[in-house]
């Protein structure tokens, strides 16, 4: 695999250019930190501090890219370059390194670095004065942390700032994630709703209308015919009710509201009457009591659903509708005739069975469907358990 050239950012080129231009000017105008009498002085000359500055031109590229051997090497240059009459353009570079590898480098790097140049400027201090006992001895730690430590403290500053902002911006994308999660939930569960609103509203009226448009069609009899026609007609005008009184409700944009004029268990009764009008013999046996208005709307959608697939697919028997309120619970139970059945029948998706099971689980209940062999033969039976404590009206 072909090795990648080497490319520093074109900042990091800008400010070694930079550096690099300001000490050669200073270096054309003759301008030095020390005199090259002073006994520091090793290499003396004006040509030997241009190695120095070239090599820590040439750090400042790395400055970003890798910071740590940057300021390793500057440091090398910035003591060679002690040794000569030096450049201010040399230390004010090296101050960059410093500052860059606090900033861009590791974060065992950018705290042991101010802690590191903290304790080289107090040494710069105290064995200076220890040694030669005057003040102007403190003087040597002031140029230490002006050249080591404050580069290194503002670089921590800068770099817990933008670790902050890169956290608060991560904090901000996470609750946006969050608020988009929850929308995506609050919208799954309202067309969940909507679902088994618009199955519960228009599914029973359908089903009796495809069962008795199937027998009218079979049967050669024009009473027959007739009065399936009039089943037929009532379901379907019901049927239409509802669907207009439900796409009033989406229309209007309410706010979690059911459907106008919500069922109550009160109308069990009716709902029984129309089984009967559609061929069921239904036999109800409801003593439900005060229960809260979530679990009353569930109940009356369990029992309508459970008389509609009774209505498509049980064989020719009683239905048996049954109602009782335990003390923390209401218990419904519904039984049909399981078995062949000789007319027709409406088609079905399962989508009943899951609305009913859903509308058990929205209110921490229990619900559970299937065939049962008794002594009248086998019946599908459905059950459900729906608790009447701690039910909050919203649930629904």
């Amino acid at each position: 695999m072909a090795v990648r050239p080497f490319r520093p950012p074109r900042f990091d080129v800008s400010v070694a250019l930079a550096g690099l231009a300001g000490g050669l000017l200073l270096w054309g105008f003759g301008l030095g930190v020390r005199p090259d009498s002073d006994p520091i002085v090793l290499f003396g000359g004006r040509w030997a501090l241009l190695v120095p500055l070239g090599v820590t031109a040439c750090c400042e590229l790395l400055r970003r890219t890798a910071p740590r051997t940057a300021l390793a090497v500057g440091t090398l240059a910035l003591a060679a370059d002690v040794t000569t009459q030096g450049s201010i353009a040399t230390i004010v570079m090296y101050t960059d390194l410093m500052y860059a590898a606090v900033v861009y480098g590791s974060p065992a790097t950018a705290r042991r670095l101010p802690w590191i140049t903290g304790v080289l400027t107090l040494a710069g201090m105290l064995v200076p004065y220890a040694v030669y006992r005057v003040p102007e001895a403190l003087l040597i730690g002031l140029v230490v942390g002006a050249v080591t430590f404050a580069p290194a403290s503002t670089g921590l500053i800068v770099r817990n700032h933008r670790d902050a902002a890169v956290a608060a911006r991560l904090q901000a994308e996470q609750t946006a994630l969050l608020a988009e999660m929850d929308r995506v939930q609050a919208v799954t569960a309202e067309r969940s709703r909507m679902a088994r609103e618009l199955h519960d509203l228009v599914a029973n009226h359908l089903s009796a209308i495809a069962i008795h448009s199937t027998a009218a069609l079979s049967l050669d009899d024009p009473a027959t015919s007739k009065d399936a026609l009039a089943v037929i007609r009532e379901n379907s005008v019901q049927g239409l009710s509802e669907m207009r009184r439900l796409i009033g409700i989406l229309r209007d944009g309410a706010d979690d509201r059911e459907p106008a004029a919500t069922p109550t268990l009160d109308g069990l009764g009716g709902l029984a009457d129309n089984a009967r009008a559609n061929g069921l013999d239904v036999a109800l046996d409801a003593e439900p009591g005060a229960v809260p208005a979530p679990v009353e709307l569930a109940a009356y959608r369990i029992v309508q659903e459970s008389l509609t697939n009774a209505l498509k697919h049980a064989a020719p028997g009683r239905v048996s509708v049954s109602l009782h309120r335990a003390p923390d619970a209401l218990e419904i139970r519904v039984t049909s005739p399981y078995g062949d059945r000789a007319g027709p029948r409406a088609p079905g998706s399962g989508a009943g069975l899951v609305g009913m099971r859903e509308r058990a689980a929205l209110l921490d209940g229990s619900f559970g469907a299937g065939p049962e062999g008794s002594p009248e033969g086998t019946l599908w039976v459905v059950r459900a358990t729906l608790p009447v404590t701690d039910v909050e009206q919203g649930e629904m």
